[in-house]
């Protein structure tokens, strides 16, 4: 749902724009600074440290290996299996995802 406003603000904008407002700004066409987190600081750098991924990043994985696991399987009953966990794998990957994007 747009915001109420939007058409004015839309409208507020498009005539700064035609005024120049946003001619000559200072950094115009510099990247952007870093964001600092200072409340996250110290939490996203022991993440980074320590390799920590998204949970569907590790359950990707897995499920990578499931494929191989498969690909290398000559038992019918234990291919019936991976294929199995693979099915619930990827379903658990999409829930991940789905978590991961809140």
């Amino acid at each position: 749902m747009d915001h109420p406003l939007i058409d004015l603000i839309n409208q507020k904008i498009a005539q700064a724009e035609a005024d120049g407002a946003f001619d000559n700004l200072s950094g115009a066409g510099k990247p952007l600074p870093p964001c600092d987190d200072p409340e996250n600081a110290l939490f996203n750098r022991l993440i980074r440290e320590n390799g920590a991924v998204p949970e569907f990043v590790n359950l990707s994985r897995e499920l990578a290996r499931l494929r191989e696991e498969l690909r290398d399987c000559a038992d019918r009953t234990r291919r019936r299996d991976l294929m199995q966990e693979m099915s619930l794998m990827e379903t658990r990957i999409a829930l991940a995802k789905q978590d991961f994007g809140r």
